[in-house]
């Protein structure tokens, strides 16, 4: 169970989501667009995790690679979370960045569909753009692979698939519940909130990170024991 709360915490901090909530926050009426969002990506999610996970507990094919496919998974997990925070201590991703802002400059390409769709404020514009842009990841779709090793009942299962996608989409229910309690302050606390990221982000990104990858790293190795 563990290793699925991890994943659902990585689950959450994907660009695609950063990218459309920053998106809708820009939009004037950004709590409709954030709620039909939300709706969207949640029926989704947890149809496709659903259908996936009694997928895999039907199959009964698990119980022969359980014992050395899961520690190989875990290693590789932490081989794949020690590069990415390598990159964050090298700037790797500030250069991509840059490289990605030059070649914009060079180039006049409109901005995304789904971007223009938000910008029209509608809240069925919303829900479809969040059923359609919340596919299943690599994360979602390990994190069910171990759910369907647990052999909880149907109504337990159910609930740690909806749980894991509640935290899933943290970055937006975080903003969509300060504009419901303070809507005039959140605004401002959204201003300061980026200004922070902006100095402190990479560096709490990188120890995250890091330390996702060792607790991947003594589950394999500890399994292969």
């Amino acid at each position: 169970m563990g290793e699925i709360a991890i994943l659902s915490l990585t689950s959450a901090f994907y660009p695609t989501l950063l990218a459309v909530t920053t998106v809708m926050l820009l939009q004037p009426d950004p709590e409709r667009l954030m709620i039909g969002y939300w709706v969207g990506a949640m029926t989704t999610s947890n149809t496709l995790g659903l259908v996936i996970v009694f997928t895999l507990t039907g199959t009964g094919v698990e119980k022969t690679t359980e014992h050395t496919v899961s520690p190989v998974t875990d290693i590789s997990l932490a081989v794949l979370f020690g590069l990415m925070a390598l990159a964050l201590m090298k700037g790797f991703d500030q250069r991509a960045r840059s490289w990605r802002a030059s070649r914009n400059e060079r180039t006049t390409k409109p901005p995304p569909k789904w971007q223009r769709t938000l910008r029209e404020g509608s809240f069925r514009a919303a829900f479809l753009i969040g059923a359609v842009l919340t596919l299943p990841g690599a994360s979602y779709l390990l994190a069910l692979d171990h759910l369907s090793k647990l052999h909880y009942p149907a109504l337990v299962t159910a609930g740690v698939v909806i749980t894991f996608n509640l935290v899933t989409l943290t970055l937006l229910e975080i903003p969509l519940a300060a504009y419901r309690l303070a809507p005039t302050r959140t605004p401002v606390a959204i201003d300061h909130a980026k200004a922070w990221v902006g100095h402190h982000g990479r560096t709490y990104a990188m120890w995250g990170v890091s330390l996702i990858a060792a607790l991947f790293l003594i589950k394999g190795v500890t399994g292969l024991a």
